[in-house]
């Protein structure tokens, strides 16, 4: 099945932009009268029927509105964006189609990367959206400092992924189903003592991920996989 995307259908707008309309009917050659799927973004699902087959401003009809089954816990990811570009927005891209509700990125002592391209993480994460067949675009935070993260999190259990050879605590053991998580993942240094003691003075756990030292995007992922595992 290919999902478009219409965010705006709440507000009456019943055609696709330019992208979404030329991918419909150029590359798909979808035609007057054929049925298709659109998500708003926003939690539902639409059956629509083609009106207008222009590539430039496909219209349809809708028929039938769907709400995507709600799940009964929260994912927040709050992570260093990394040096390299790719591979931070390989993470979003990946953590979208694993099933994250909100990332936040945290600008640590040692990140390495002070700004990023929110437009075209957005972009990515919806992409990844329509992929993995949802009907919720996750929450794209752009660059916050770690201690306004931290000292702000209303999630009700927070970790913090520390590695540290005499953390006996893996993630997997420790969090409850049915809940709302906030996870922090440092840069490539790991995070400075100093934040590590000001995320456990704020309620946060350190966890481990494993016996394995994990690159960020790899550690962020797995915290995500682990997390949905768990609620499965």
């Amino acid at each position: 099945m290919n999902l478009f995307y219409q965010p705006s259908i709440p507000e009456g707008i019943l055609y696709l932009d330019a992208e979404e309309s030329k991918h419909c009917i150029k590359v798909l050659r979808k035609q007057k009268g054929d049925s298709i799927t659109i998500t708003d973004g926003k939690g539902f699902f639409y059956k629509a029927i083609i009106e207008k087959p222009d590539m430039h401003q496909c219209t349809f009809i809708l028929t039938e509105k769907t709400p995507e089954v709600k799940k009964d816990f929260f994912i927040h990811i709050a992570i260093s964006p990394t040096k390299n570009a790719e591979r931070i927005e390989w993470f979003v891209e990946k953590a979208v189609e694993f099933g994250v509700d909100k990332i936040s990125f945290a600008e640590c002592k040692n990140t390495e990367r002070p700004y990023l391209k929110q437009d075209r993480l957005e972009k990515i994460a919806i992409s990844a959206m329509k992929q993995s067949l949802k009907a919720s675009v996750p929450v794209i935070e752009s660059l916050s400092r770690f201690a306004g993260i931290v000292k702000s999190r209303n999630e009700e259990q927070a970790f913090i992924a520390y590695v540290d050879q005499s953390n006996p605590d893996h993630l997997q053991h420790v969090i409850k189903a049915g809940s709302s998580y906030l996870v922090l993942i440092g840069p490539e240094g790991d995070f400075t003592m100093e934040e590590l003691s000001l995320a456990l003075e704020n309620g946060f756990r350190k966890v481990s991920l494993g016996t394995s030292r994990l690159r960020t995007e790899t550690a962020g992922l797995a915290a995500c996989h682990i997390l949905n595992l768990v609620n499965t």
